[in-house]
Formats: C-alpha cells, sequence, structure tokens
C-alpha cells in the first residue's frame, strides 16, 4: 500500500501513544543523528528554528530536515565550522486504520467506527513556540546559517521563524 501523505497526521488529537512497552512492532526512528558537526568546539552564535504551531512532525520529515541542514551547511562551511542538533524526538507512535480499496470496495470499506489501527510510523508533538532545530555558527558565517534553517523549515509541516542567541 502506498505512503499516506504527511498532512494526515499533522493534526495533534487525542492522547499520546508512546508506551513501546506494550506495543509490539514498533516502527524503528528513521533519523539518522541528532547531533552533527564540531561537538567540541566554542561558537559565536546560536541560531534556533522554532515551531510557530501546535502540530506532530512525522520522523522522515525530521530526517529530511536534518540532512538537507547539514549537506549545506558542511558544503558552505565544513563539517568542522558548525554544530547542529534536533531537539525534539519522535516518541508518538502514528495508528492508521487500513481500508480496502478498488472495485467493489465501497462495501468493503465502511469499516469500524473511531478503530484502534496498525502502527504505521512515529512523530514529534511539538507545541507552539517550541524550539525544533539548533544551529552553531560563528558570527562571519550568520548569513550561511541563517539560510540552511529556512531550507530545513521548508521539510516541516508547521511554518517556522528564526531566533539568535549570541553566546
Amino acid at each position: 500500500m502506498a505512503k499516506k501523505p504527511g498532512s494526515m497526521y499533522r493534526e495533534v488529537k487525542g492522547q499520546a501513544y508512546t508506551r513501546k512497552k506494550y506495543i509490539g512492532g514498533v516502527p524503528h526512528v528513521r533519523v539518522g543523528q541528532f547531533m552533527m558537526g564540531n561537538r567540541t568546539r566554542e561558537f559565536d552564535l546560536e541560531l534556533e528554528l522554532i515551531a510557530e504551531e501546535k502540530c506532530q512532525i512525522k520522523d522522515n520529515a525530521l530526517e529530511s530536515a536534518r540532512v538537507v541542514l547539514t549537506r549545506f551547511l558542511t558544503r558552505r562551511l565544513g563539517d568542522k565550522n558548525f554544530r547542529a542538533q534536533i531537539l525534539v524526538y519522535p516518541h508518538h507512535v502514528l495508528r492508521e486504520n487500513k481500508q480496502a480499496t478498488g472495485a467493489g470496495a465501497d462495501r468493503l470499506s465502511e469499516g469500524m467506527r473511531r478503530s484502534f489501527g496498525k502502527k504505521v510510523g512515529n512523530a514529534a508533538r511539538v507545541k507552539s513556540d517550541q524550539p525544533v532545530i539548533r544551529v552553531w555558527v560563528n558570527e562571519k558565517d550568520f548569513d550561511i546559517g541563517k539560510d540552511a534553517l529556512r531550507r530545513a523549515s521548508m521539510k516541516l509541516p508547521t511554518p517556522c521563524r528564526q531566533r539568535v542567541n549570541e553566546n
């Protein structure tokens, strides 16, 4: 069956489903790493990407934002001149009640109302004004860091803004 669009899982509905102890066969989290770049060096500026609305961000959206961010920063600055961190973790397990499709499925796809569903992925629940990604760069690389966060925000399902903190 085809992968469903992320817009199906964007809204925060009901209680979070996070107790993996009671859930069998939870899909693995697709985010490769949460801390990238030079972890030991001190940097002048700290840039944050902040979600403006309450939403759920799927783990594959976080991974694509991470890839765009690190690839852009590595190509422009090199891998030793920045540090980036993803601040949210996809704890919430997404469920889907699959329906029959195709010829004659109109009779079959009525389904059960409010059914539980099978595990299909993971998502991070984000509140409004919560930082999602943080990047550290030097002052001379401020524009590159800002552009990298802008590119990463295009992969996320919520409008985002940037905030600058000086260390």
